[in-house]
């Protein structure tokens, strides 16, 4: 039976001193974080290898950013002054049962997942970068193109160990600590009561949302950190729900002539995939997610020589790309599948998943350049996803080179959002207009099966960068309009364009409930300064 009351309990493990490094070698690496936001400073980089050495690094400092990957594309993971506590020494994998897991902080997606494939286990719900850390995922409620079927990160967290700012630790089970309707939570900590009530604005119904603290009636307290960038606790373990197999997956390039024909197709995958899973049909269509890319990102892989360099070959009247990835039964044997392929429109052709989906490709005129990497064929899947990759690679270079040849100041000036997928038909149009209007050069691409896009500029002086933001504010306020979220899946950092985002997608009052709760958890302000919103004001 839940409660809306935690206790707060003394830190545990080896407390024994930490050394401090303070030389430039040590700490100049930790300085930016993949955001490369402008500015990086720290005073000094501690790595604990234990909860209780964490507690007292934070007891002790005035003011503290917590690290993993630092891949962060928000700014979130870069200092602005202060101690840095790497979590890259917390690396404990504990076995939970076999549909859940425990991994302190620092262990990495692809260590969790290689420890997991050797009993067939399988973490759904990974980002598409796998060098990220658990801390840093869950910091973050980090998505990717999985989140389709699987949903984000918060989906998977069933517990979490989080030391708070006064260095008392919580250990928090889903289900067991939720929301009074009149008070909120109480924290009884042995350094004091605290009253925490959650935000009472409302929080967009879209399946990706990664905007400050999460809020509902009656919300479990994990939620509350779950997504929280490391300003309300440091979250040094976390157990999460595993399955038990890992399915077998084939990856399809579907060239599509026109937005509108692609979209159409996403939706008939969309509403075949769901049936499938409402009716457990193990003959249906089964759709994990869709990426796209847009005609502007495959101009930029042709350019690049990506497409020879990863095999993928397009039409040129390819207007976009989709990367469909399809789950079919864990039985699918490579030579299986191209039999079925082979004979997928044959009168007799037997009831198989990926014929089931040749055939809607054909009946979509998508079918005859569609290039397949079938299900064990792993070069194949790592060229497919190499030639995805090679989309934001192909702009990030292109921003790098204009900001050593034309101007210092230039940044990556990109949106991440997200709207109910039947509007996303207008959230094009927007973008479009948006950027056609002010002259920008843009590509997008992203997780279309989500509704979820990216809207790249690729500046040719500081005037477009500049004109780029004042777009993605307008974006936003269109995405907010369609019931979506001007931030989706990275956060919100550092950035002051995704601080007004936030600010945009809660109001100036929803900005002081998110004050309110980060006041109560950690008063004198000392995690993770100027992160969702500036440091002071």
């Amino acid at each position: 039976m839940s409660t809306h009351r935690i206790v707060a309990r003394e830190p545990r493990g080896d407390a024994g001193p930490v050394s401090l490094e303070t030389s430039a070698d040590a700490v100049a690496p930790h300085l930016e974080d993949a955001a490369h936001y402008p500015g990086g400073r720290a005073d000094a980089i501690a790595r604990p290898r234990t909860e209780a050495q964490v507690a007292s690094l934070v007891t002790r400092a005035t003011r503290v950013l917590p690290i993993g990957a630092q891949s962060s594309v928000t700014g979130g993971a870069t200092p602005t002054g202060g101690l840095l506590i790497s979590t890259g020494q917390l690396t404990s994998i504990q076995e939970s049962g076999q549909a859940e897991i425990r991994a302190e902080a620092g262990v990495s997606l692809d260590a969790l997942q290689n420890l997991l494939s050797a009993t067939g286990r399988w973490y759904a719900p990974t980002p598409t970068w796998t060098g990220a850390f658990v801390g840093g995922v869950v910091s973050t409620n980090a998505a990717g193109a999985a989140t389709f079927k699987y949903g984000t990160t918060r989906d998977w967290v069933t517990g979490l160990t989080v030391v708070l700012a006064c260095g008392h630790v919580l250990d928090v089970r889903r289900g067991d600590v939720t929301a009074d309707p009149d008070t909120g939570f109480l924290i009884d900590c042995p350094c004091g009561e605290r009253r925490v009530r959650p935000g009472t604005y409302r929080m967009p119904d879209v399946p990706k949302c990664s905007a400050g603290y999460f809020a509902r009636p009656g919300m479990d307290l994990i939620d509350l950190f779950v997504g929280s960038e490391g300003t309300l606790g440091v979250i040094t373990a976390a157990t999460l729900r595993v399955l038990s197999h890992q399915p077998a997956v084939a990856l399809a390039v579907v060239p599509v002539t026109s937005e509108p024909e692609g979209l159409a197709l996403v939706a008939e995958l969309r509403r075949q995939a769901r049936n499938t899973w409402r009716r457990g049909d193990a003959h249906g269509i089964d759709v994990r997610a869709i990426e796209s890319l847009d005609r502007r990102c495959l101009e930029l892989l042709r350019e690049d020589g990506a497409d020879r360099r990863h095999d993928v070959h397009l039409p040129a009247t390819t207007a976009l790309a989709l990367i469909v990835h399809l789950e079919l039964p864990g039985e699918t044997t490579p030579a299986e599948a191209f039999d079925v392929v082979a004979g997928a429109f044959a009168p007799d052709a037997p009831d198989h998943p990926i014929g089931r989906f040749c055939r809607l490709l054909r009946d979509h005129g998508a079918f005859d350049a569609t290039e397949l990497a079938m299900p064990g064929d792993a070069r194949r899947a790592a060229q497919v996803l190499a030639f995805r990759e090679a989309a934001p690679l192909g702009v990030n270079h292109r921003i790098a080179l204009a900001k050593q040849a034309v101007d210092a100041r230039l940044e990556k000036t990109a949106a991440d959002m997200v709207v109910p997928f039947e509007r996303l038909p207008e959230m094009l149009a927007c973008y479009h207009d948006g950027y056609g209007r002010r002259g920008l050069d843009h590509a997008i691409w992203g997780h279309v099966s989500d509704g979820n896009l990216h809207p790249n500029v690729i500046p040719r002086t500081f005037d477009d960068m500049v004109a780029a933001r004042e777009a993605i504010l307008e974006f936003g306020r269109e995405a907010i309009r369609l019931g979506g979220s001007p931030l989706a899946e990275h956060g919100v950092g550092r950035s002051p364009t995704k601080q007004a985002l936030l600010r945009m997608l809660y109001g100036d009052r929803g900005i002081e409930e998110m004050r309110a709760i980060k006041a109560a958890l950690d008063p004198e302000g000392k995690l993770a300064p100027g992160v969702l919103f500036p440091a002071s004001g």
